[in-house]
């Protein structure tokens, strides 16, 4: 595999998008969409509820790239999904197969071209960041970070996607599959995540204060038990810490927990002590911290008035998004491997109603 052939069929793919002239209006609309989008949450971060001047610019960048990943993942397949096939269906891909190009620079210059195009719609993203930045409570770290991550989560899609059109004849086939496919992964892992930690529920036995009567009590004091006794019982306790894997490639997951840390306010304890403590106005951070509460492990806690299971306030587990940025990227390094495969030539056997040229 060379560079220059990558860089040749890119460039072919990317003269072929171009040429279609329908890409200028395409980018105006989504930067328009987006533009009033930023607008109203700037508007409604404005609140004195929701945020203030230093957190605004965090309240902002959190919807809004939250927003513009929901997005790029409905155009990315559409980039990718009739890239293969629809080359064979026009009879063109047999004009680069019969050439010195190998099957892989065919499909890395492929992935390229689409992957691109998906950049290009996030770059165009950029002046709005800028504004979140502007409004403050946002660091140059955290918008590179999710820029980052969010430009890898575009080359899985458009990887699979990719992988589709060259495993299916029909262009329409790979290209319904192909948004399938990212359902499976934003939605789809979310589903089946709570069903499978609905039935894997752990039976525990637990003691509760039960008393025969209540006597005084005020507006600001509770009332007393009379005769109380510590009584067990049996119940059910979710344990996410078991299923945790499930949400590991979604798309929205890796993204908020893979963010740089967000914006902390400073609060002074009784003791004089000054502790920082995380905005809860930050989607992002707020979204990462509810995953690493998934995974810390319940377990017995004695209070007053009996015991139960839970994870003890202030208690977290580990990161959700290496396991899940692997998974992703293993996924898309497999569909790539594929999309060459099914690229060689010369081929043994043809799947029915396929053309050759």
């Amino acid at each position: 595999m060379t560079a220059s052939g990558v860089l040749t069929v890119a460039r072919l793919e990317f003269r072929l998008r171009i040429r279609a002239g329908r890409w200028r209006w395409m980018l105006g609309a989504w930067f328009a969409v987006l533009l009033g989008l930023t607008a109203l949450v700037r508007a409604a971060a404005s609140q004195n509820t929701i945020g203030n001047r230093g957190t605004r610019g965090a309240v902002m960048f959190g919807v809004v790239v939250l927003v513009v990943l929901a997005l790029a993942l409905l155009v990315s397949p559409a980039l990718a999904a009739q890239s293969v096939n629809g080359d064979r269906e026009r009879g063109t891909l047999a004009t680069l197969q019969v050439t010195r190009l190998r099957a892989g620079e065919i499909a890395v210059g492929k992935l390229l071209a689409s992957w691109g195009t998906a950049l290009v719609f996030l770059a165009v993203t950029l002046p709005l960041a800028l504004w979140c930045y502007l409004e403050g409570g946002l660091s140059s770290v955290r918008i590179a970070g999710v820029y980052l991550v969010t430009a890898l989560l575009l080359g899985v899609v458009c990887s699979l996607s990719l992988a589709l059109s060259a495993l299916l004849a029909r262009s329409t086939t790979s290209g319904v599959l192909a948004y399938l496919t990212v359902f499976a992964l934003a939605v789809g892992t979310v589903i089946a995540w709570g069903l499978l930690t609905a039935v894997t529920e752990q039976k525990v036995a637990v003691r509760s204060e039960q008393c025969e009567d209540y006597v005084g009590g005020t507006e600001t004091t509770p009332p007393t038990g009379v005769n109380c006794r510590l009584v067990g019982y049996e119940s059910s306790v979710a344990r996410p810490d078991r299923t945790w894997w499930l949400l590991a490639p979604n798309p929205f997951v890796v993204l908020a927990d893979s963010a740089p840390a967000g914006p902390v306010r400073r609060i002074t304890l009784p003791n004089g002590e000054v502790v920082e403590q995380p905005v809860d106005v930050d989607v992002l951070g707020t979204l990462a911290r509810g995953l690493h509460r998934i995974r810390a492990t319940p377990r017995e806690v004695t209070y007053e008035t009996g015991t139960s299971y839970e994870v003890p306030s202030g208690v977290t587990g580990a990161a959700v998004w290496p396991t899940g940025l692997a998974v992703d990227l293993l996924l898309a390094a497999g569909a790539l491997w594929l999309t060459t495969v099914r690229l060689r030539t010369p081929t043994d056997r043809l799947a029915r109603g396929q053309r050759i040229a």
